[in-house]
């Protein structure tokens, strides 16, 4: 039997013109929607009512947790087709509530001025270990996690420093760096690529902020989310090469973490997005 990929895996169901309907894989396991799911999902649905261009920003909002159990209906608002730039809004609506909502643009391709930061220096992909190398290696320390440590991700990681044990975080500079890429093909369309890795870019942002306060998703009480995602594409690019994910955090306060990330393609340097969170960190008083 031949696998799923993620391309497939986050493929949308037409109901009407302007109405879509996804879902979530039942491997996922997880009491709630991986929000890179329903950015991705949503991107997705909003790419279904333009033709001809590709988007170069979107700005997003977690209202509700998903519930992966049920399917996501996703109703896309054309709101406008202009003669450079198209707009979209989508709603992703579960159990008749919305759950997350999305605005995105797009542009027809053209040329124009440029520049761009420098990729950080920074070990390349093949000296840095796998991510999930490293879970295995802190399974002992997780026994209830097993199957998900075993199980394969749709995206490939390697944290430059090696990831911290979840179980027992140290202290670190809120900032890090990530290789990754798709782990399986995505195929010739830019609009998939751009898709998959808005996917991706939802992994790894969140803890950037948490990482100076030697906690992590395991410690009691702890508790965490993204709130909102926004992202610039500035070039195209092949999400099945390898990229430098370089994220930092500038600040954490009021319960609240912002995060910053820069993704560059490996092969040359080139910064093709840019990605800013702010999500929910805050310590819970456990019931006695």
């Amino acid at each position: 039997m031949d696998q799923v990929t993620l391309a497939e895996t986050l493929g949308l169901e037409r109901l009407e013109v302007n109405l879509f309907r996804g879902t979530t894989p039942d491997k996922e396991q997880r009491h709630r929607i991986y929000g890179g799911q329903v950015i991705a999902q949503s991107l997705l649905a909003a790419y279904e009512t333009v033709e001809d261009r590709i988007c170069h920003s979107l700005h997003c909002y977690f209202i509700r947790p998903g519930d992966p159990k049920v399917p996501i209906v996703f109703e896309v608002d054309r709101s406008r087709d202009g003669g450079s730039f198209t707009t979209r809004r989508v709603i992703a609506v579960q159990h008749g509530q919305q759950i997350f909502n999305l605005a995105a643009s797009f542009q027809v391709a053209e040329d124009g001025y440029e520049h761009q930061s420098d990729q950080p220096v920074v070990p390349p992909w093949d000296e840095v270990e796998d991510d999930s190398a490293v879970r295995k290696r802190l399974a002992a320390l997780a026994p209830d996690d097993e199957d998900w440590i075993d199980r394969e991700q749709p995206i490939e990681m390697r944290t430059v420093g090696g990831r911290f044990d979840s179980a027992a975080p140290d202290p670190r500079e809120p900032n890090q760096q990530v290789w990754f890429r798709a782990r399986h093909p995505i195929g010739a369309d830019q609009h998939m690529h751009q898709v998959i890795l808005a996917y991706a870019s939802d992994m790894s942002l969140l803890g950037t902020a948490i990482r100076p306060h030697g906690v992590s998703w395991r410690t009691p009480g702890f508790q965490s989310a993204s709130l909102d995602h926004a992202m610039w594409f500035h070039r195209p690019t092949d999400f099945n090469e390898w990229h430098l994910y370089a994220q930092e955090s500038p600040s954490a306060s009021g319960g609240r973490g912002f995060n910053l990330g820069y993704i560059y393609r490996a092969s040359d340097g080139a910064l093709v997005a840019s990605c800013a969170q702010e999500g929910l960190m805050r310590m819970r008083k456990l019931k006695a």
